[in-house]
């Protein structure tokens, strides 16, 4: 880009220290060095001025705001894969390009889902907290602290896409047997080398589990997926893993069926308004009903970094007169 004027782009959040060094040599980066999430007017003031906007999972950039992008904004580069909270038709009638970082997180969120799978039914939070707390351990007992197996259980998994068949497989390794349901059929290579069993109808699939994981994206068509009704279809004794987006699980009904009794626990990375916590999920959480975790499903210093190389390649394809590669578009209606 030697001799000719660097776009302005415009970093909605801190991003690690290398990526924020790379855009600085290559753009004329702004960065958010407090690292505080943007104002609406802020918002608002960066889309005006910028070339390029980069937000993150923090930021709504909904049609009203898109409406109010200044004529040099053509690029919106988002930090993560998820582009639930950006309306990419409304970018797309203003001429604006969306793109996203796919493809690097898959091996931190498989593994994160699967410690979650792990420290709901073994009670790990509770035990480490019998560690830290006040009254003193008194020792090993036979009948101390018991949870159960997970080996030999089935895991239904909802979404089989990357992540999804990421965590099949180290499950498989953990000796659950596994079932899916999916918009599609995955290849049959891959239920051959998961020995997988594909379930066309989700309430079937919900109600023959003993452990549930929720990886499929945010979209208007998986809007509370797992509702109420469809919730009251597991087995007293299934566990829940979410590590999608919160809004996938009608969270009030889960909260219900976990204060009743009906549910045997689950494990939550993400919230339905979030960073706003339920205090009733923090309750559970309490008694041990519920893992909760503050969203860092993804969050590896090499995710992190792997996440902003693929943000300098979109905006340098697109600064260069290219397709940038992971260019998103509008979901078909």
């Amino acid at each position: 880009m030697t001799g000719r004027k660097k776009p302005l782009v415009v970093i909605t959040r801190k991003l690690p220290d290398p990526v924020e060094t790379r855009m600085r040599e290559l753009f004329d980066a702004r960065l958010n060095v407090d690292d505080r999430p943007m104002t609406q007017p802020e918002l608002v003031a960066a889309v005006k001025e910028a070339d390029v906007l980069v937000p993150t999972v923090t930021d709504t950039i909904d049609a009203a705001l898109i409406e109010q992008a200044g004529p040099n904004l053509k690029l919106i580069a988002n930090f993560g894969n998820g582009v639930d909270k950006i309306d990419v038709t409304a970018a797309a009638k203003r001429g604006i390009t969306v793109t996203n970082t796919p493809n690097v997180l898959t091996e931190d969120t498989a593994d994160m889902t699967m410690a979650l799978m792990l420290a709901v039914p073994r009670r790990l939070t509770e035990g480490a907290n019998i560690l830290t707390s006040d009254k003193k351990w008194a020792g090993w007992s036979p009948t101390w602290m018991l949870g159960r197996r997970i080996w030999g259980k089935r895991l239904g998994i909802v979404g089989m896409g990357r992540i999804g068949t990421a965590v099949a497989r180290r499950a498989k390794a953990f000796g659950l047997s596994i079932h899916y349901h999916n918009r599609h059929r995955v290849l049959q290579s891959v239920e051959d080398e998961l020995e997988a069993t594909y379930w066309e109808s989700l309430d079937q699939m919900l109600a023959r589990m003993d452990i549930i994981s929720i990886n499929c994206p945010s979209t208007p068509a998986t809007f509370h997926l797992l509702s109420a009704r469809r919730l009251a279809l597991m087995q007293p004794h299934a566990y829940l893993v979410n590590i999608a987006r919160g809004d996938i699980i009608d969270e009030e009904a889960l909260v219900k069926m976990l204060q009743d009794g009906k549910l045997a626990g689950a494990a939550l990375d993400v919230f339905e308004h979030e960073p706003a916590v339920s205090p009733k999920l923090l309750k559970l959480a309490a008694k041990g009903k519920v893992v909760l975790l503050p969203h860092m499903g993804s969050a590896t210093i090499e995710g992190r970094i792997d996440m902003g190389e693929k943000v300098i390649i979109n905006i340098r394809a697109h600064v260069d007169g290219h397709r940038p590669p992971d260019r998103v578009l509008p979901l078909r209606t």
